[in-house]
């Protein structure tokens, strides 16, 4: 277990792993052991060092972040000012002063100065809180760093208090060429291959050419469930993280995720989506944060 530290610290990369949970069981235990791993450790020196610069997620007040909007709408439609909130990679904090009762979680402990409010170092695979101990949580662009999604969606069930609720964000479907910087560098940096697959980005990132590959690989794992009516698995892409040059945004990722595998597999163990009611809206969801209540009525 991590203890808490007054101010904050943030927990954005997905950090130590955890040993003896069942990833997509969720029932979880309620302790967990750490195991802290080499790639880990070159993760964590990472994020200690672009938080003390000024590129990497520079938001220190709220009204500054382009999630700001979407997060205060979902505050105040629930009426979460007076309830006890956990932000799962909280970063320098910007949202903190949100709700009344707020608790964050991070990995990098270089941000721990700028928070005020109750917080933890620790991961999202491993959150060192009871079970049920939340009204609600919120998480935004952060589980794209984190090398077991699944467990983390685990653990955020698992510490939500049943029929809260979760405000899910993450950058969807990163690219693997993010690492490396392509959409942001110019030609004239990279060699023959390299402008090859800069140059296939005109395509591969058209809407339309995503769609014809994501479109029947969601029908399929609909049918799946439709027929099965088992919880899922999470389905994600592996993705080789940058941990030297930070190019751009999510050039540190280390997978990519469909919204629409997250939305099934919460789904598929009774929980409610609240934003993405209805089968076909949810087959072409595309992205932005999925809320979701969480029920456990059938679990011990």
């Amino acid at each position: 277990m991590v203890s808490p530290a007054k101010h904050g610290s943030e927990m954005s990369d997905g950090s130590p792993g955890t040993a003896s949970l069942r990833s997509g069981d969720a029932a979880a235990a309620n302790t967990s052991v750490e195991i802290v791993k080499p790639a880990h450790v070159e993760a964590k020196s990472f994020y200690n060092r672009e938080f003390t610069g000024d590129r990497y997620t520079p938001f220190e007040k709220a009204e500054s972040h382009s999630a700001y909007p979407s997060l205060k709408a979902f505050i105040d439609r629930y009426d979460l000012s007076n309830k006890r909130v956990l932000e799962v990679g909280c970063g320098r904090g910007a949202f903190q002063d949100l709700v009344e009762d707020y608790t964050g979680v991070d990995f990098a402990s270089t941000v721990a100065k700028k928070l005020h409010k109750p917080f933890f170092e620790a991961s999202a695979t491993a959150l060192p809180f009871e079970r049920d101990s939340f009204d609600a949580t919120w998480t935004i662009w952060v589980l794209e760093h984190v090398p077991d999604p699944e467990r983390a969606f685990v653990e955020l069930r698992r510490v939500i208090k049943p029929g809260g609720l979760l405000y899910l964000a993450p950058a969807w479907n990163c690219r693997a060429w993010f690492a490396d910087g392509y959409p942001v560098r110019s030609y004239s940096e990279f060699g023959l291959k390299g402008k090859l697959i800069k140059a296939s980005l005109l395509v591969r990132e058209r809407l339309v050419w995503r769609l014809l590959w994501a479109l029947p690989r969601r029908a399929l794992r609909a049918a799946g469930l439709f027929f099965n009516r088992q919880p899922t698995r999470f389905r994600y892409r592996t993705l080789k993280p940058n941990y030297e040059t930070f190019w751009m945004s999510d050039s540190d990722a280390t997978n990519s995720m469909d919204p629409y595998e997250a939305l099934m597999w919460f789904v598929s163990r009774g929980d409610e989506c609240l934003n993405c009611t209805g089968r076909l809206r949810q087959l072409l969801f595309r992205g932005g944060p999925l809320i979701f209540r969480i029920h456990k009525d059938n679990e011990s």
